[in-house]
C-alpha cells in the first residue's frame, strides 16, 4: 500500500542527500521518480536539488499556488514508469498542499516521500510540515549532531558574526552562513558553536 512520508529534521543532517540516494536506488532498477522543490529556494537555480555533499539533480519547481494533485497525474500519464514521487523543502509547502500529495497517494497509489524542516529559527511549526506530521503516513526524523555532541533538533538563524537572531522573517533562504542546527539546550543559551560564542 502506499504511503505519505515525512522525513523531517534539523538543517545540515543530509535530507537532500537522502531524497536523491532514494531517487537515485529507483532509477537503478529501470523505475522514473518525479522530483518535486518549491520555487522559492533558488540558491541553486530554481528547480534543482542540490545537498552539501556536491550531489545535484534538476526537479520540477513550482509555486504557492501549485495544485500538486494536477501537476503528480498529469506527470504520472506522461510518465507512466514513475514509482516514487519525492519532494524536497517539503516545509514550504501550504496546507492545501499538503491535502492535495495525501489524495496523490490515496487515488494514485503511488508513495509520496516529502523532506523538510519541522520547524523555524524562533521554534515556530512550518505550516507544511504541521501539516505533514498531523498526514502522513510514516513519520522518519533524519538525525544530526549539535556543536556539543547531542542530537540536533533546533535551527538557529545566527548573523555574520555567529550570533543567535530572535527575530525577522519566517523564511530566509540560506545555509551554512545563516543557519546553525544546534540541540535545544544551546538553542536556548544561543550557543551557536561558531568562533565568536565559544
Amino acid at each position: 500500500m502506499a504511503k505519505l512520508y515525512f522525513y523531517y529534521s534539523a538543517m545540515n543532517a543530509g535530507k537532500s542527500t537522502v531524497l536523491l540516494q532514494s531517487s537515485h536506488n529507483y532509477e537503478e532498477r529501470g523505475m522514473d521518480t518525479l522530483l518535486l522543490v518549491p520555487d522559492i529556494d533558488d540558491r541553486d537555480g530554481v528547480g534543482m536539488i542540490t545537498s552539501r555533499l556536491g550531489l545535484k539533480k534538476q526537479a520540477c519547481a513550482f509555486p504557492k499556488s501549485s495544485n500538486l494533485t494536477t501537476v503528480c497525474k498529469d506527470w504520472l500519464k506522461e510518465h507512466p514508469n514513475t514509482r516514487c514521487i519525492l519532494l524536497d523543502e517539503a516545509q514550504f509547502l501550504t496546507k492545501k498542499q499538503v491535502f492535495q500529495l495525501a489524495q496523490v497517494v490515496d487515488e494514485c497509489s503511488i508513495p509520496v516521500l516529502a523532506y523538510g524542516l519541522r520547524a523555524d529559527f524562533q521554534a515556530e511549526p512550518f505550516e507544511g510540515s504541521s501539516y505533514l506530521l498531523a498526514l502522513a503516513d510514516e513519520l522518519i526524523e533524519i538525525k544530526t549532531i549539535c556543536h556539543c555532541g547531542r542530537k540536533a533538533s533546533m535551527n538557529m538563524r545566527i548573523d555574520e558574526k555567529g550570533q543567535k537572531m530572535t527575530e525577522g522573517e519566517q523564511v530566509v533562504i540560506g545555509g551554512n552562513e545563516s543557519y546553525v542546527a544546534t540541540c535545544r539546550r544551546c538553542f536556548w543559551k544561543g550557543a551557536s558553536g561558531t568562533t565568536e560564542d565559544s
